[in-house]
């Protein structure tokens, strides 16, 4: 049987002592760290050298910080994913992480074990949003104009929608809805369309700003 394939993470925090903490904490689960740095400008020098399978990041650093690690990355032509670590539950800030080309977003009480669960997602090709207040995400986005008004979804499909931005894989929704993987996967091929969405992560969003969740 071939061994599984470790993933490779690169750590990006502003403060010494939150990036030696997280390093050691992730690493004794048996993460293999790769990579640390203390502001975006000298992580995006190191992955040219030495990349990495995935990025976990602050989003508030001084210079570029996440979202302008994030943005420097996408224009370079880099889809590493990225996980966007943020001390505050802010929608606003999940919203631009999304719109930056984040594929997670995580608050930093998160456990290390729910962030070594996000990284092992994320590195699969999951996209992970820790949940979120609804109300304030279409309070601060959502735009009535641009609503489109005769789009409309099912309950199964707000349910899967809902699970999708919890973080949930094909296969976990398929048991909690009691679905196969495989009507999981069409479900969400028709969404994309239905939505004119690109990815999951988008079709949660607009889900989310035209009120249909």
């Amino acid at each position: 049987m071939t061994a599984p394939h470790t993933v490779r993470i690169a750590l990006c925090d502003d403060q010494a002592l939150v990036l030696r903490g997280l390093s050691s904490l992730l690493a004794d689960l048996g993460v293999d760290i790769a990579l640390e740095a203390t502001d975006a400008e000298q992580l995006l020098a190191a992955i040219l050298q030495r990349p990495v399978d995935l990025i976990v990041s602050d989003i508030r650093m001084p210079g570029l910080g996440g979202l302008g690690l994030l943005r420097e990355l996408r224009a370079r032509g880099d889809a590493t994913p990225v996980i966007l670590l943020t001390t505050f539950d802010d929608p606003t800030l999940m919203m631009q992480a999304v719109e930056a080309g984040a594929q997670g977003f995580l608050l930093k009480d998160a456990s290390p074990e729910e962030l070594k669960t996000a990284i092992l997602r994320v590195a699969a090709g999951e996209t992970l949003l820790q949940p979120v207040s609804l109300g304030p995400v279409r309070a601060a986005w959502a735009d009535p104009a641009s609503a489109a008004p005769n789009l409309r979804l099912t309950e199964r499909e707000r349910s899967i929608l809902r699970l999708v931005a919890g973080g949930y894989s094909n296969k976990e929704i398929g048991r909690s809805l009691r679905l196969s993987e495989g009507t999981v996967k069409n479900y969400m091929s028709e969404l994309l369309v239905k939505l004119e969405c690109r990815d999951r992560t988008h079709a949660v969003l607009k889900a989310i700003t035209q009120r249909l969740l």
